[in-house]
């Protein structure tokens, strides 16, 4: 059995640091769901580790794994803590290769719907928001800027396993973006609370849409807004005074999802 002094798993517990993960380039899925996700993603598995419980309730995925060839390490409670970031360990953890494209590779195809994260710093909302841009049927997700790395621990843990689903791409330039989601013949909207127009009075939601999300303390920066095609809040009809970033990004992905499938 693997303690935590055990030579895989000191290195394994490197990657839950952002240089880490950068310098193997490889990361961390922590908890059934998302190893679940990862082993349907054929090769990237390099290891998986769990404890004694965790292998008594997910057998099936410890069976997975085996067939397909992804080495089994049996490791103590505390080993499974020191990989874990949240305070109760599901102790059942995969080394993954790391899921980003580059940014061309993820606007390839006639993209209809992108979701572009600017500058936002929370990795639970851009976890969340990489779920519900993979719900709405989008056909990417974009971190740009000073974004969260895709790759962070509660980032995977809150996109429960949609970063497997669809291309993520990381661009810290977000000029070239903007630029590249214009060439791929996206038209961009920022949400803004603050616009003059909401999502009940938009005339081209059908139209393929990068919507830009910016962080939920400061918004889209200015540079972003002023380069988008157009501005638009989500209407608030009762006293609430804002929603926050994951939820205004599910309403206005759903809302393009479902004017492009209107016929």
């Amino acid at each position: 059995m693997c303690t935590e002094r055990t030579p895989r798993v000191a290195a394994a517990r490197q990657l839950a640091r952002r240089a880490g993960r950068t310098r193997a380039g490889r990361f961390l899925a922590e908890g059934a769901q998302a190893v679940r996700e990862a082993l349907r993603w054929p090769g990237r598995v390099h290891e998986l580790f769990f404890t004694a419980l965790a292998a008594e309730r997910n057998p099936e995925l410890l069976d997975e794994a085996r067939d397909a060839g992804v080495p089994l390490s049996e490791i103590t409670e505390r080993a499974a803590a020191g990989l874990s970031e949240t305070v109760t360990p599901q102790g059942i953890v995969a080394v993954c290769d790391t899921v980003d494209v580059p940014l061309a590779q993820a606007l390839a195809g006639s993209p209809r719907l992108v979701a572009v994260l600017v500058g936002v710093a929370d990795p639970g909302n851009a976890g969340t928001v990489s779920r519900v841009a993979d719900a709405a049927g989008a056909d990417a997700v974009i971190f740009a800027g000073d974004t969260v790395d895709p790759h962070n621990g509660k980032c995977v843990r809150a996109s429960t396993g949609s970063l497997f689903h669809l291309p993520i791409a990381r661009e810290r330039d977000l000029t070239a973006v903007l630029d590249a989601c214009r060439a791929a013949g996206l038209r961009l909207v920022a949400a803004d609370g603050n616009a003059a127009d909401d999502l009940d009075t938009a005339d081209a939601l059908a139209e393929p849409t990068a919507w830009l999300f910016g962080s939920e303390a400061h918004g889209v920066p200015g540079e972003a807004l002023a380069a988008a095609d157009d501005s638009l809040r989500v209407p608030i009809h009762g006293a609430a005074e804002s929603l926050n970033l994951a939820t205004a990004a599910a309403v206005c992905l759903y809302a393009s999802a479902r004017a492009q499938r209107t016929p």
